[in-house]
């Protein structure tokens, strides 16, 4: 795929000014062995319909057409994101060498924007999320769209919590804004990363709290003007990136030296803490079905339970066997007086783990690496 990477041009013809930013650069190490690195999540079809990165893109074309949509993706994947995408053109997927978080994820994708057409309003979303009710989504990034139009502010998609999750960060909301400007749109007090359950209780109790869905709208000129008091060695490293005699090997150079951070740590958290001047963070609730897929233990959401709580893709003979997780389309599992399990066969490969220890999923390429079995990475 080689023409993915060539420096994008400004055409006579008007290219349009919003953008959706997909976030697809992901690694998948919590859904090993399934998600490999050739084949993380985003590209799974985890639902049992399309991959995630199909259902993500199809949800945001009526907004900004197929000429409207990034997707930033790592080296390893950008064809495969060609062939599932084969409507997006070539010159709308970015690059990245490595991986190196959000951060410089949207910040490469600010830049192009500020390359190709001066400015342009930046809806970013993960290639990740499972959303029934696409015109709900739609309608929230509308919402979140038009405000940071209005003026330099950062504004986010803050989802209702319906529970005490502790694998999410929260939103705890400030002031409303006016609402003949922006109807049930707040600022931003502060920001709260994963808490404990107690914690997570007492935020979703007080309603002044709301799920940080990893949603964002900004134009491309404040986010790059928010990243210069923040993360200065990003901003300096890809300034002017995609007007390179040649931009692949500038990222690649450039992206050697980045910090490894995501755009809430580097940027957003800061900025909410910034004495003097507001931060001008804007928060837009949106209260539509909406799932992180963020490991094994997230799958009963997606593929529903029988009776005894069990999430099965394949076939299983439980004997007792009760909350479990399992997925081997290709075989037979059975189950015996066993209680809470992540099952996973796939790939010659064979996962097995406590429910409460999905997330950990992650240490298992790190020992396979360390193991030199690349084979089964």
């Amino acid at each position: 795929m080689t023409n993915v990477q060539s420096p994008p041009r400004r055409s006579r013809a008007p290219r349009p000014r919003t953008f959706a930013v997909i976030m697809a650069g992901g690694h998948s190490t919590r859904f090993w062995p399934l998600g490999r690195r050739r084949l993380p999540k985003q590209l799974l079809a985890l639902t049992g319909r399309h991959p995630l990165l199909q259902e993500t893109a199809s949800r945001l074309v009526p907004l900004v057409s197929w000429r409207g949509v990034l997707v930033v993706t790592g080296a390893a994947h950008a064809a495969e994101v060609q062939r599932q995408l084969p409507r997006l053109p070539p010159a709308n997927i970015l690059v990245e060498p490595q991986g190196r978080n959000t951060a410089a994820c949207i910040a490469l994708a600010a830049e192009w924007i500020t390359t190709v057409c001066g400015d342009g309003l930046m809806l970013v979303v993960p290639a990740d999320h499972v959303v029934r009710d696409a015109t709900a989504l739609r309608d929230a990034l509308s919402r979140a769209g038009a405000l940071a139009r209005l003026g330099a502010q950062l504004v986010l998609v803050g989802m209702q919590p319906t529970h005490a999750e502790t694998g999410y960060g929260y939103i705890r909301v400030g002031a409303p804004l006016p609402p003949a400007i922006a109807p049930g749109a707040a600022w931003v007090r502060g920001f709260h990363e994963k808490p404990t359950r107690i914690t997570a209780q007492r935020y979703v109790a007080s309603g002044e709290y709301l799920w940080n869905s990893g949603m964002f709208a900004w134009t491309a000129s404040t986010f790059l003007e928010a990243l210069e008091p923040c993360l200065p060695a990003v901003r300096r490293a890809l300034a002017g990136v995609w007007s390179a005699a040649k931009p692949a090997d500038r990222i690649r150079r450039a992206y050697r030296r980045l910090p490894n951070v995501s755009v809430d740590v580097g940027v957003l958290q800061p900025l909410s803490k910034r004495r003097g001047a507001p931060a001008r963070i804007a928060v837009v609730p949106a209260g539509f079905a909406w799932l992180d897929v963020g490991s094994w233990s997230a799958m009963p959401a997606l593929w529903g339970c029988d009776d005894a709580g069990n999430a099965v893709v394949g076939t299983l003979v439980p004997v007792d066997a009760r909350g479990c997780v399992v997925y081997a389309p290709n075989r037979l599992v059975a189950l015996v007086g066993v209680r809470d399990l992540v099952v996973v066969e796939s790939g010659g490969a064979m996962l097995v783990c406590p429910r409460d220890r999905a997330q950990d999923v992650r240490q298992v390429t790190r020992a396979l690496e360390q193991r030199r079995l690349v084979r089964f990475l």
